[in-house]
């Protein structure tokens, strides 16, 4: 029998105590997101709707099919940052006339929608998602375009956006563009560049240079609608494919632009009707321990995943700090690499890359669930070989070919973070848990490192060392490490897709693979020199 065990009680009490250490980072977690749900406040979100407008959220629950998911993307973008939470831009994966769709909205009530840095790299996130995974592209439009105070940061990257609408039609996956109001200066080459673009009547404003600017450089007298409204789009400049009489005739039009496109998958389909796991989702929030430096059994975590809590475990005795096998995940076959004791060994590495090299050959997606605090060190481990085991892993992780996801459960430390197919090996979509850290090295262990580095620069320099500006020194290293590792700050910069409550796990992994699968899933047939 290949079906999983658990021996997990939910009544002892650390689990009851990793689960309130959970419950009150999920918290936290919701108090963030409201941040980012609020939009630019009640003075702005008022004024919007003052003008009868929809909010960005509400045009994207009107959009999507009724009763769809939508899979928020980069929710906590520019946390602790001096921009507001979100970025100023929603992006996600929503169903739109049963075709699965990146959907990128302006937020008009931060800022005016206008793009800053965090915006941008936001929307070239999403964009890249709907590249790889071969997913339509809606952008729902309403934005004075760059946030003029830091266009420096903005201004040479932000044409890439341009870039990647105009790669995105000659891949054949087609963009949409519906404005809502203003599509002003580099912005008016959103729809300028798009496919398909809605305009409504007296709303949508699309200029390179508004009546202002273009007193300035040729001294013409003009308004906006004859300048770039939606009428005169329509009528005479051919921007404008439809004319819609408000926002929610946008919306319908939209939705029947999707379902004209004739989309098909070219990924196989899901097997049959999958069944539920064996074990009940809620046992996730006290499974993993507030202190990373306890481990856990992953198999826990994969036997309320994965489908029917099945799970054939590959080299199950060998290598045991990781553990390998195959699942399905809602029908979707599936390769999961899972770290069991947080450290990987020279047998960890070779078991990875064989494992990896058998996903490719039978065209498998991948899941990497991290807990590791990286490859180990030591004379002896050296001595055998780990460098070389260890770049065997990376090289395996890096020119795989086969959709990988990641989900950061716990730590995720130095290399092992690479060779666990971290955010630079681009994985299709990593989530993290609000449990999860990721830095070089956990805090304790690099303030240590810093420590003895600076008593041998004393001792080589004769210069007395003090202990109590090492403690001061040590501290403040620790706590800057801690606040630098947390999910929050790693999800503010765009280095996840999203931090997840651990109970989601499998609906997001369910919605990812079914995205993935709108492209051809297929592997490699070449990894390179593996150094034996």
């Amino acid at each position: 029998m290949t079906t999983l065990t658990s021996t997990v009680d939910n009544h002892a009490a650390d689990f009851a105590a990793n689960r309130d250490a959970m419950l009150g980072k999920l918290a936290e977690l919701d108090d963030e997101h409201a941040k980012a749900v609020a939009g630019g406040g009640e003075k702005y979100v008022a004024r919007h709707r003052e003008r009868g407008k929809m909010l960005a959220r509400e045009r994207i629950e009107l959009l999507i099919d009724e009763d769809a998911p939508f899979l928020e993307l980069s929710p906590l973008a520019a946390w602790g940052t001096e921009y507001q939470v979100g970025g100023s831009v929603i992006t996600g994966i929503g169903v739109i006339e049963g075709v699965e769709c990146v959907i990128v909205a302006s937020d008009p009530t931060v800022r005016g929608g206008s793009t800053n840095p965090w915006t941008l790299k936001k929307n070239r996130r999403a964009l890249d998602i709907a590249w790889r995974n071969r997913l339509p592209l809606i952008n729902l439009v309403e934005s004075g375009g760059a946030d003029l105070p830091s266009q420096k940061e903005i201004f040479i990257p932000g044409g890439g956006i341009f870039r990647d609408l105009t790669k995105l039609s000659a891949a054949g996956i087609p963009t949409i563009a519906l404005v809502f109001g203003n599509s002003t200066a580099g912005g008016a080459y959103v729809p300028g560049m798009s496919d398909h673009v809605v305009m409504i009547k007296e709303r949508s404003k699309v200029f390179l240079g508004g009546p202002p600017l273009v007193k300035m450089a040729t001294g013409e007298e003009s308004d906006d609608e004859s300048l770039g409204g939606a009428d005169m789009h329509a009528r005479t400049s051919g921007l404008a494919d439809y004319f819609a009489l408000d926002e929610q005739d946008a919306i319908r039009i939209g939705r029947r632009i999707l379902a004209r496109l004739n989309w098909r998958k070219r990924g196989p389909a899901p097997r049959g009707q999958p069944s539920p796991p064996l074990f009940d989702e809620e046992d996730l929030l006290g499974i993993v321990p507030p202190d990373l430096r306890s481990p856990f059994d992953p198999r826990e975590v994969i036997a309320r995943v994965v489908d029917g809590s099945d799970f054939d475990e590959f080299k199950p005795i060998y290598g045991s700090s990781l553990v390998t096998g195959w699942a399905s995940v809602h029908g979707y076959p599936i390769g999961i690499l899972a770290n069991a004791r947080g450290v990987l060994f020279s047998e960890e590495s070779q078991k990875a890359t064989q494992f990896i090299q058998l996903a490719n050959q039978t065209d498998t997606p991948l899941l990497f669930l991290h807990n590791t605090t990286g490859y180990m060190v030591g004379r002896e481990y050296e001595q055998g070989g780990m460098i070389k085991h260890g770049a065997m892993m990376i090289n395996a992780v890096s020119n795989s070919a086969v959709p990988h996801i990641s989900i950061l459960m716990g730590a995720s430390y130095g290399a092992g973070h690479y060779g666990m197919c971290g955010r630079a090996y681009d994985p299709r979509f990593l989530f993290a848990w609000p449990s999860a850290k990721s830095a070089v090295m956990g805090p304790q262990q690099l303030a240590g490192v810093l420590s003895i580095v600076a008593r041998q620069a004393a001792a080589s320099a004769g210069r007395e060392y003090r202990e109590e500006d090492d403690a001061a020194m040590r501290d403040a290293v620790e706590q800057q490490i801690e606040a630098e590792s947390l999910p929050m700050f790693l999800s503010g910069r765009i280095f996840d897709d999203g931090v997840i409550d651990p109970r989601d796990t499998r609906t997001v992994l369910g919605l990812c693979l079914s995205a993935i699968h709108n492209g051809p899933v297929s592997g490699a047939s070449d990894f390179g020199v593996f150094r034996m």
